[in-house]
Formats: C-alpha cells, sequence, structure tokens
C-alpha cells in the first residue's frame, strides 16, 4: 500500500489525516506487531513532522493500536493466542445474547439504514480498504448494541473490537476472503427484519468464532 504524503492537507485536519494513515500502516501490516519505531523516523516516512506522529500516536494509544516506549517510541500491540481467546470469549458473553435482545427493539423504519450499512461494510471490503471496513463494522454492530439501551456494554464491545480489529484483515484481503466475510452482516439484517431472535444469536456466535480463526489465519 503506497504512503500518501501528507502535507496537502491542512493544519487542522493533519492529526486525523496522520492518526488515519498510522492506523491503516497498522492494519494492513506495514507496521509490524512488537516492533518500534520513533515519531521523527514516522514523520519523516509520512511527509510530516514528528509532531502530528506523536499527537496522532495519543489517539492509537487509546485504542490499544500502539504503547508508548519510554524514550524510543512506540511499539505496535502484538497479541498471543491466549488474549485472542479471552477476548472472543467475552465477546461470546456479551454479544449474542445483546444483539439476539436488539431483534424485538428495532423499529421496522430503521431496518433499511441497518441494510445499508451492512452493504458499505462489504463495499470497503471490495475496495480493499482495511480501516474503512473495521470503522463500518464497528458502526452497524455498535448501531444494533445500541438499541439495548446498554451503554457500558457497547463501551466494553467497542474496547474489544479495537484491541483486535488488526489481526487476520490483510491476511484475509489478500485470500480474497473478506467480501464473503463481510456479507454474513447482511444475514443478520436478514435474521434482524424476520424478527428472529435465536437465528440472530447463532449467527452471532458464528460470526464471533469465524472471526477468531480467521486472527489465527497464516
Amino acid at each position: 500500500m503506497s504512503i500518501t504524503n501528507l502535507r496537502q492537507f491542512d493544519k487542522t485536519s493533519l492529526r486525523e489525516q496522520v492518526t488515519r494513515a498510522l492506523r491503516a500502516a497498522i492494519v494492513a501490516g506495514e507496521l509490524e506487531p512488537g516492533e518500534v519505531y520513533s515519531a521523527p523516523v514516522l514523520g519523516e516516512r509520512f511527509g510530516v513532522s514528528a509532531t502530528p506522529v506523536r499527537e496522532a500516536m495519543l489517539d492509537l494509544v487509546r485504542e490499544n493500536l500502539v504503547t508508548t516506549v519510554p524514550n524510543k517510541g512506540y511499539r505496535v500491540t502484538e497479541m498471543d493466542e491466549a488474549e485472542l481467546d479471552d477476548i472472543t470469549e467475552v465477546r461470546m458473553l456479551i454479544e449474542p445474547p445483546l444483539t439476539a435482545k436488539a431483534t424485538a427493539l428495532i423499529p421496522a423504519g430503521d431496518l433499511p439504514e441497518l441494510r445499508e450499512l451492512a452493504q458499505a461494510i462489504v463495499d470497503e471490503a471490495a475496495a480493499g480498504d482495511l480501516v474503512a471496513y473495521t470503522e463500518a463494522d464497528r458502526a452497524f454492530h455498535l448501531r444494533i448494541l445500541g438499541y439495548t439501551g446498554n451503554g457500558r456494554a457497547a463501551a466494553i464491545v467497542s474496547d474489544l473490537r479495537a484491541n483486535t480489529r488488526l489481526y487476520g484483515l490483510a491476511n484475509l484481503s489478500e485470500a480474497g476472503l473478506l467480501v464473503e466475510s463481510a456479507r454474513e452482516h447482511h444475514a443478520l439484517v436478514d435474521a434482524l427484519q424476520a424478527r428472529d431472535a435465536d437465528r440472530v444469536e447463532t449467527l452471532m456466535r458464528a460470526h464471533i468464532s469465524q472471526t477468531r480463526g480467521r486472527w489465527a489465519m497464516p
């Protein structure tokens, strides 16, 4: 993936643009888990000064995509298999039952918008934009959880998704399987529209389980 020279963007949007570019490099595997990168080196690579890189890294630290290494720079977060298993277990406890609960709470008039959100996931997968894909995926699932009124659970799920969204996507995209994965969201909307809570919960459990399997792809 080519790196865009970020000097073309105005000052007010520079931090956001640098954050997105760094996030994309991490998700695509250009910045490798476990490696330490300094702000000056990254600034030179992206065509900006070290200052907006440091500002952007504050956002990525909050997303758990990087950690600060004092006097050296920033280390791209890496997770072992046990940590990924733990996250999957917690997601299984929260997401399927709450998504099933939302089935009866979603107004019929909102279903077309959910369908559009599901299609956005497919479109970004087809375009190969991994950052946009993860953002669309997050928006879709958090929108559904929002109907339950459980803001704390939604916040937990959001954090868990942020912690793991960089795993497996690049390999999945390169293998041409990301669009297939994205289409699972349409099946979920079909079940929501049918008001089939049992089917919704089953699909969510399968979706999370398959996601864990994709993280393990070589």
